[in-house]
């Protein structure tokens, strides 16, 4: 009999050890980026989901909180458990006065003499009835882990954002750094010609000083501008969660226009509030902080559950006898200190929060839709306008550049009219990167991949 229970122990160790190793997550391949010398916005998009540790954060996350609902629900099923001990003591017996026993009355006897027992046994129990404390217990668990896996949706909308706002702030460096190359060699080309105007003696010579300085100055933009368009891609990598080098380009991907965004904002703003996963989260976890009352108020119930043991004991392994029990308990709670009325008032408390969060996002995602609307518009506007300047301040540095040739200019003419032209330049390539920063952000703000 007692091996019995031990082939039977054995068993349902091993059963429960292969269904744990089945629940284990298997890790996702990584989009690797690390080599490509050319990179792309959708390159950048899937490395950033594959490897950003705080998607990894998320997932965890996830698996905490499946975790717990498993926990909650393990309460439903039968429990079983097996024990085995050998145990080895004295068996000393101190007769009670008046007792059953005619010897009562003899002396103890003492003895170190030691005998062996073993044991081995099965115990089982069910929970029948609660009036749903449990069940509400395990329903508010389940909707718990659902909204963790919402909470993984809005990491990856964030992560998404990032990733976008680095590449199309890179994006706007690389082309700066086109801006102060251009710059640099109308500088240069300045510089030869005022060179050969101070020689043949039709300039004075501080203009040929003006024109080195403005070269010198121009050169010191190039290096800055090469040096933030490094910092940039340094900062793509940590929004790509990657460690590579700096040594790489950018392709010339531009963020499309986006559904609607030059429509009504109460249509985007209804989408966003159907598919935004902070909305998501937040009505789940109100639904779970719901089931969570429900089940502090049905602690106040009766609970019905039924247990039971099975035993194999004896002094020697071959010299065993079996016994068995049943048990049907009912559970009245009738004096917990005020325990489960102050659970209550905690659940209702959590419940309340969770109402009020959902609808502070209402708000917060009508704002963040109209800021995206209106950083949209805004930044279409500036395209025309900057496109506008940059164009007039080319003709003038074109007509400044032929007066200072037909000597009735002068350098300072000549040079606020090519900062002009720098800062015009810019300015169109920064409207031009808002507008697809100002996307970007609609996306997020709309729930949109």
């Amino acid at each position: 009999m007692t091996l019995r229970f031990l082939a039977i122990a054995v068993i349902a160790i091993s059963a429960w050890t292969d269904l744990a190793r089945a629940g284990e997550p298997e890790a996702a391949p990584a989009d690797d980026v690390t080599s490509v010398r050319v990179l792309t916005l959708a390159q950048a998009l899937r490395s950033a989901r594959a490897r950003q540790p705080a998607l990894a954060v998320a997932r965890s996350n996830v698996v905490t909180a499946v975790g717990a609902a498993e926990q909650a629900r393990a309460a439903l099923l039968p429990q079983l458990n097996g024990q085995a001990s050998y145990a080895r003591g004295t068996n000393n017996y101190v007769p009670s006065p008046g007792g059953s026993n005619p010897n009562s009355s003899a002396a103890p006897v003492s003895s170190f003499q030691t005998y062996a027992k073993w044991n081995v046994g099965l115990s089982a129990s069910q929970m029948i009835y609660d009036f749903g404390e449990t069940i509400n217990k395990w329903k508010a668990a389940q909707v718990n882990a659902d909204a963790s896996e919402e909470s993984v949706h809005i990491t990856e909308a964030q992560i998404d954002y990032n990733t976008r706002f680095a590449f199309f702030t890179a994006r706007a460096t690389k082309d700066l750094v086109d801006v102060a190359r251009e710059t640099l060699a109308n500088q240069e080309k300045h510089l030869a010609q005022v060179k050969g105007f101070v020689e043949v003696g039709t300039h004075p010579a501080i203009d040929l000083t003006q024109a080195r300085a403005d070269r010198a100055t121009a050169e010191l933009q190039l290096i800055t501008a090469d040096n933030n368009y490094a910092l940039a891609r340094a900062t793509l990598n940590q929004a790509m969660g990657v460690e590579r080098s700096i040594e790489y380009d950018l392709s010339d991907d531009e963020c499309p226009p986006v559904e609607g965004e030059d429509g009504t904002v109460d249509g985007l703003v209804d989408e966003a509030k159907q598919k935004r996963p902070e909305m998501l989260n937040l009505r789940l976890t109100m639904r779970s902080q719901e089931l969570s009352l429900q089940s502090a108020r049905d602690m106040n119930w009766p609970s019905l559950g039924l247990s039971g043991s099975l035993n194999d004991a004896g002094p020697e392994i071959d010299r065993t006898a079996w016994n068995f029990s049943g048990i049907v308990s009912l559970g009245i709670p009738l004096i917990q200190g005020g325990s489960i009325r102050a659970q209550i008032h905690q659940a209702e408390g959590q419940l309340a929060q969770s109402q009020a969060q959902v609808e502070s996002q209402r708000l917060q995602v009508r704002l963040d839709v109209e800021q995206a609307r209106l950083s949209i518009r805004a930044a279409k506007a500036s395209i025309i306008s900057a496109a506008e300047a940059l164009s007039n301040f080319r003709d003038r540095l074109r007509l400044a550049e032929g007066r200072y040739q037909a000597g009735v200019g002068n350098m300072i003419e000549l040079g606020d009219a090519q900062v002009a032209v720098t800062n015009a330049a810019a300015q169109s390539v920064q409207s031009e990167y808002q507008l697809y920063i100002a996307r970007a952000q609609l996306l997020k703000a709309t729930g949109r991949k």
